[in-house]
């Protein structure tokens, strides 16, 4: 019997700029006085939100055409805690997912130092207690972000502030960013030994576009709980073997893969899935963000089966994983 919307999931990687429907992104944004390109809605939703037919060239395009605007949005306390609010009780109502976690880099809300992060982080700690309060059925937890934008110190600040709000509702750290020449990994290793020691989940972007090396160093070196995307790793099997070795979870979200041009098509995609389960390499299907890439977890489970990608049984099987890997207690 193929999934249902009434079976419990689990998304374990969706950025909160992807994440939050289009008409609360649009209230927030006029009750802040935020200057959008257009008075029409219509145009607003077109602007956050990827249809089948979009594609981003790369990972740069997508972080410039739609973070951006979804970042300012979201900049502000009370923004942060309307939509992680909306997200966790929105994923529940729409896909049943009653273990949730959510991630955003707070450095990218705070208008360049302008608001303070501990607001920041705290609504959104906030946001998501209501929502379990709303919803006693969900669990969720936070995952903060660093990112290859940004320099070692502030990174640095990110995993303190992940360490110091850990009681309140911070189960982990990542980072996530297009490519930049400027960006060292084997630096901030420290930083996520640091978290690691702490208590805290350790995730990483990266094995999704022109990272393989990068995937190489981090798997062998810092060795985190799971791996953001890790698609790349089915080109090199003693990478595969290493994954297995360490225990890492990938979270692998073929619809964004899709439409961020790090994966071709569907059959491409059937490709990289069959590598990992022949090599028996865990893996978590997520969405990245359901409302940017109109998806949702039960949508992602449905293309994998209906393109003969995953069987049920194999659905099944990542969803355990999913719920194994979760940083929330």
């Amino acid at each position: 019997m193929p999934p249902t919307r009434k079976q419990e999931r689990v998304e374990l990687h969706s950025h909160l700029g992807a994440a939050v429907h289009p008409s609360i992104l649009w209230s927030i944004a006029h009750r802040q006085g935020i200057k959008l390109p257009s008075k029409s809605y219509w145009d607003f939703e077109d602007m956050v939100t990827m249809t089948g037919l979009e594609k981003n060239k790369n990972l740069d395009q997508m972080d410039k055409n739609f973070y951006h605007w979804t970042e300012l949005i979201q900049s502000s306390p009370d923004a942060i805690e309307e939509s992680v609010k909306a997200t966790i009780s929105g994923g529940y109502r729409k896909s049943n997912i009653t273990l949730h976690e959510l991630r955003f880099c707070p450095m990218k809300r705070n208008r360049g130092g302008e608001r303070d992060l501990d607001h920041i982080i705290m609504s959104a700690v906030w946001g998501a207690e209501k929502s379990m309060l709303e919803y006693p059925q969900v669990k969720a937890g936070i995952i903060l972000m660093m990112d290859r934008s940004l320099t070692f110190a502030q990174n640095e600040i990110i995993v303190q502030k992940a360490i110091k709000y850990q009681k309140f509702g911070v189960v982990g750290v990542d980072l996530a960013g297009p490519n930049r020449k400027s960006f060292s990994m084997k630096r901030h290793a420290a930083l996520f030994e640091l978290a690691r020691r702490a208590g805290l989940g350790v995730t990483v972007h990266t094995g999704e576009e022109n990272q393989l090396d990068e995937m190489r160093y981090v798997v062998s070196e810092i060795k985190p709980d799971r791996i953001g995307h890790g698609i790349e790793c089915v080109s090199d099997p003693a990478l595969m073997a290493q994954v297995v070795k360490h225990n890492i979870t990938l979270e692998i979200c073929p619809t964004s893969n899709l439409r961020n041009s790090a994966v071709k098509n569907a059959a491409e995609t059937k490709t990289i899935f069959r590598a990992l389960v022949k090599n028996k390499v865990k893996f978590a299907i997520c969405t990245d963000g359901p409302e940017m890439y109109k998806t949702s977890i039960h949508a992602e489970q449905q293309f994998l089966l209906q393109n003969k990608i995953l069987d049920l049984r194999e659905l099944d099987k990542a969803t355990d994983w999913a719920r194994e890997a979760s940083f929330v207690q």
